[in-house]
This record gives structure tokens, C-alpha cells and sequence, in this order.
């Protein structure tokens, strides 16, 4: 007896992006699996925070499908987006926490502007919500009162207010000490598994990613460089792959901008 392979969540087929004549993404095909956790990896301007734009609609592709459980999202008027996106939670860089509401409103906001929920219930999920990071007992702080990390983890409660289906993290351990970074990744983790959630997150954090994610995608040159398990990405013999999973100083990514060599530069004297 065979069984139906689970179908991806999320994917992407021969997706191409820019900006002008500048190519982000060029010809990306990759899949999400349902209730899985995902990390985005590569160099620094690779896509990996197009692609999430690409997902939620805020961009969209020139050429190829963004499928988000099996719609396309590039054609979507703005009222099908609003509906998508419901089921959709997003975390901001560094949080982006609305600086003039407390931490109380800033998680009661998605469920007053998608919903018609009562203030009761509103304060019930608000708080269930924040007991989950934990920070209930901080629900009348405000942003300026939070560090980094406890300002991460307000902005994951509201990424989290409506019981979204997929989450969404833009380099949630940025910036982090290494305390505030591992509670991060480890809620990360649990929120996932606890709510059945799917999530895919960006990082440059190999440890913490390595430890919590079920499948890695890196992304070099516009390309997919390689996706796998943690396993698998880790022993790839890829050059680039095995440079970027080992921080290693050599090899396709060079650290010298391309130019004149040394000796060139200072025989000639003479300054182009």
C-alpha cells in the first residue's frame, strides 16, 4: 500500500527577481514542508529576505509561481493578499515593535484589525500569547523599556496573535547575546511544534540554525546552492556550500574585493 507524498506548504518554481537590470534570484525552484522548520542561509544581499517578501506578496516575481498551499501568490489582487496573509505571521528585523503602544497593545493589534473578537477574549489571547514567551508580566512595558531580545520575543507573540498556519522570521538572532539568541531559536522551535505551525526563518547564526532547523536552503549567486537536512548540508562537498557552513576564510567566495594584485598596486605608485 503506498501513501501520498505530504505536499509542500510553500514552494517555488523557476522563480526569477530583480530589481532593474540587478538579478536576485535567478530561475529558484525549492519546496517547504508542512509543520517543518526551514532556515534561509547564504552571503549577505543572496534573497533570503526576497524570497519571504516574495511569499507575503509585498514583491512580486517577473517571472515563475510563489505557491503558498497551492495558490499562486503573484497574481493576487490586494483583497485575496489580505486573506493570505491571515494566515501568515511575520517577524520583523529587530521586531519592529510600534514604539508608542505597549507591549500589551503591540500583540492585541493583528486581532483588532483582522478580527471582531471582544476586548475579553482580546485580553485572554494577548496574554496567553505573551505567557508563551515569557513575558506576561512586562505586558505594560514599552518597546524603549525592552532589551533586544525580550523586544524579539514581543514581536514573536504578535507574529503568532492570529494562530497563523506559517511564521516568518527575518534574522531573529541578529544582534542578540548568546542568552536572548538561544531562547530564541529554542521558541522558535517549540512555538512550531506546539501550534503545528510551518516556519522559515533567516539566519546567518550556523549553530543555533544547525540545531533547530529540519531543513537548510542556501542560497549563492541568485541559485539554490544546495538544500537539505542539517546532515546533509553539513557534509556536502560542495566548495561553496563547505566554505560557508565552515567559515572558512578561502575558497569560490573570495575576501578581496577583484583587483590589481598587491605588488601591482604599489610599484606603479600612482593612485587611478
Amino acid at each position: 500500500m503506498t501513501t501520498n507524498p505530504v505536499k509542500p506548504f510553500v514552494e517555488m518554481h523557476h522563480l526569477s527577481f530583480g530589481y532593474g537590470e540587478r538579478l536576485i534570484l535567478d530561475d529558484v525552484s525549492l519546496a517547504i514542508p508542512r509543520g517543518k522548520v526551514t532556515a534561509l542561509m547564504g552571503a549577505s544581499g543572496g534573497g533570503k529576505t526576497t524570497i519571504l517578501r516574495l511569499i507575503g506578496g509585498q514583491i512580486r516575481a517577473q517571472k515563475g509561481q510563489t505557491l503558498f498551499d497551492g495558490q499562486d501568490v503573484t497574481p493576487m489582487t490586494q483583497t485575496e493578499l489580505y486573506v493570505a496573509r491571515r494566515r501568515m505571521g511575520m517577524l520583523f528585523q529587530f521586531g519592529a515593535l510600534f514604539v508608542d503602544l505597549n507591549v500589551f497593545e503591540n500583540v492585541a493589534f493583528p486581532l483588532r484589525e483582522h478580527t471582531d473578537l471582544s476586548e475579553a477574549l482580546i485580553r485572554d489571547i494577548v496574554l496567553m500569547k505573551l505567557n508563551a514567551v515569557g513575558l506576561r508580566g512586562a505586558r505594560d512595558l514599552m518597546p524603549r523599556d525592552l532589551s533586544g531580545g525580550m523586544a524579539r520575543r514581543v514581536a514573536l507573540a504578535r507574529a503568532v496573535a492570529l494562530d497563523p498556519e506559517l511564521v516568518m522570521y527575518d534574522e531573529p538572532f541578529a544582534g542578540l547575546d548568546p542568552i536572548s539568541l538561544g531562547t530564541a531559536a529554542t521558541l522558535i522551535r517549540e512555538l512550531n511544534d506546539a501550534m503545528g505551525l510551518t516556519s522559515i526563518f533567516v539566519s546567518h547564526d550556523l549553530e543555533q540554525t544547525f540545531a533547530v532547523a529540519d531543513q537548510i536552503i542556501i542560497l549563492a549567486n541568485g541559485k539554490i546552492a544546495t538544500q537539505g537536512t542539517p546532515d546533509e548540508v553539513r557534509n556536502s562537498t560542495d566548495p561553496l556550500v563547505h566554505q560557508f557552513v565552515h567559515a572558512l576564510p578561502e575558497g569560490p567566495v573570495h575576501f578581496h574585493y577583484p583587483g590589481p594584485s598587491l605588488a601591482q598596486d604599489f610599484s606603479s605608485g600612482v593612485v587611478s
